[in-house]
């Protein structure tokens, strides 16, 4: 029993040397990078090459944002007012044949059938171009996120050219970035930066 509890201390022992070694060896290593190694990004301590830009302050101050949203806005209200005005024409249209069919005044039933097969056609239609104006919106809408994605980070690449962020994070309201260090919101150089590249 000595024997063996002898042994399994020796082991022990042996392990806790091998560790001990292996961990201060690589401490005193130098660390070159070998070739054929990925790159290592060099960031000094305490200074990590990352920023944030806030999404939210880029689309009220971008101009082309703002263009881009008056536009859509605008198109908006033209396809609402075009709805509008079409509906209260077919509600009249109704009302008018409900009163004509109450007082009995079409000569026949099948001219109510199909003064009624008329207006439920116009209603349909109706439907469909709202639909359709709908559609119209979402897909200018989208076109208008893409364009200002390319934008952003076309201007981006260009900004960070001399590659002084390995990151840049979006920031919309607090949702990602709680808390961030003086300097690492690049949000007004961007817009800035943007709006010159536009006005051109």
């Amino acid at each position: 029993m000595n024997k063996i509890s002898i042994i399994v201390d020796s082991v022990l022992a042996a392990a806790v040397v091998a560790l001990f070694v292996l961990f201060f060896a690589g401490k005193s290593c130098s660390c070159k990078k070998q070739a054929g190694d990925a790159p290592v990004a060099q960031v000094q301590e305490g200074n990590l090459p990352i920023a944030y830009l806030n999404v939210d302050s880029l689309l009220v101050n971008y101009t082309f944002a703002q263009e881009a949203q008056e536009k859509l806005m605008s198109k908006q209200e033209d396809a609402r007012l075009k709805l509008n005005t079409k509906a209260r024409t077919l509600q009249g249209e109704m009302a008018d044949f409900q009163r004509k069919y109450e007082n009995n005044a079409f000569l026949s039933q099948e001219r109510a059938q199909s003064e009624y097969q008329r207006l439920q056609r116009k209603e349909q239609e109706l439907g469909e171009l709202e639909q359709k104006l709908t559609n119209d919106i979402m897909l200018e809408n989208q076109t208008l996120n893409l364009q200002l994605a390319d934008s952003l980070m076309a201007f981006l690449k260009e900004y960070n050219a001399d590659g002084r962020f390995q990151m840049i994070l979006s920031n919309q309201g607090k949702d990602n970035v709680l808390m961030a260090a003086d300097g690492m919101d690049i949000t007004e150089d961007v817009i800035a930066g943007m709006n010159a590249r536009y006005s051109k």
